[in-house]
């Protein structure tokens, strides 16, 4: 296969301590044999996130209207994708945890045709010596594992991880029908699952946030799961969706 399009979807908010370090770990580890592109959304940030972004030059950026939380800017990153034929896509976060070298062993795997959507696993086992997240989310990890696998016999080693990659059918998909409410990444994997795309799990380095704040506190965390948990339940009972 000669030379592709790969795009890097980066929503951001609120990311204006990050976001460089961001594309400079994006774009100093992507293969130049390849047309790589970093798309930054910024989902109407009250920082200085979308100056930052301008002076950098070196995205294609993105300037929502108003805020409509991280599925939806990461759509707008997929309406992007698909308006400029792009082959293969990635949802990359802007607070730093995600590294730039694990990108293109992830584009291998969807180049090869062994998956139409991969992610990158944060956890190995126990004694993984990198990324470890609070109890709390732990658990809702476990939770969400437990529903997603419950209800589609798909049981997601890290179903809320953000980093994550799609081939062109999947980005015709994702730009339709990605989840656009705040947190989307489980309800994603079911809606793929469901909809026949071959999925696969590859283990990834990560870091933690590297700046700013996350936002979700201890409480929030429980309302993201009851509201996620209830989004999952939604598409377990819809039909499949139509072809894009």
């Amino acid at each position: 296969m000669g030379k592709v399009k790969v795009c890097v979807i980066v929503p951001c908010f609120n990311e204006a301590d990050n976001v460089v370090d961001v594309i400079d770990d994006i774009l100093s580890n992507v293969s130049q044999n390849e047309g790589w592109e970093v798309i930054a959304i910024n989902d109407c940030s009250n920082d200085d996130t979308l100056s930052v972004l301008e002076n950098d030059k070196r995205t294609t950026i993105l300037d929502l209207p108003c805020n409509l939380g991280v599925g939806a800017a990461v759509q707008a990153g997929f309406k992007y994708a698909v308006s400029n034929d792009f082959d293969y896509a990635f949802k990359f976060d802007g607070d730093g945890q995600h590294m730039g070298s694990c990108l293109n062993g992830l584009l291998d795997t969807l180049k090869k045709n062994e998956a139409d959507f991969v992610v990158g696993l944060r956890f190995i086992n126990k004694n993984n010596q990198g990324f470890q997240s609070t109890p709390l989310r732990r658990a809702g990890i476990h939770f969400f594992r437990f529903l997603i696998g419950f209800l589609s016999g798909y049981i997601p080693s890290d179903p809320t991880s953000g980093l994550r990659g799609y081939n062109k059918k999947a980005i015709k998909f994702a730009a339709r029908y990605y989840p656009s409410f705040d947190y989307p990444e489980p309800e994603e994997l079911l809606l793929l699952k469901r909809n026949g795309f071959k999925m696969r799990d590859i283990y990834t380095e990560m870091r933690e946030r590297q700046g700013g704040e996350s936002s979700i506190s201890p409480f929030r965390s429980v309302y993201y799961m009851l509201k996620v948990a209830f989004a999952i339940l939604m598409v377990a009972l819809r039909p499949k969706e139509k072809e894009c």
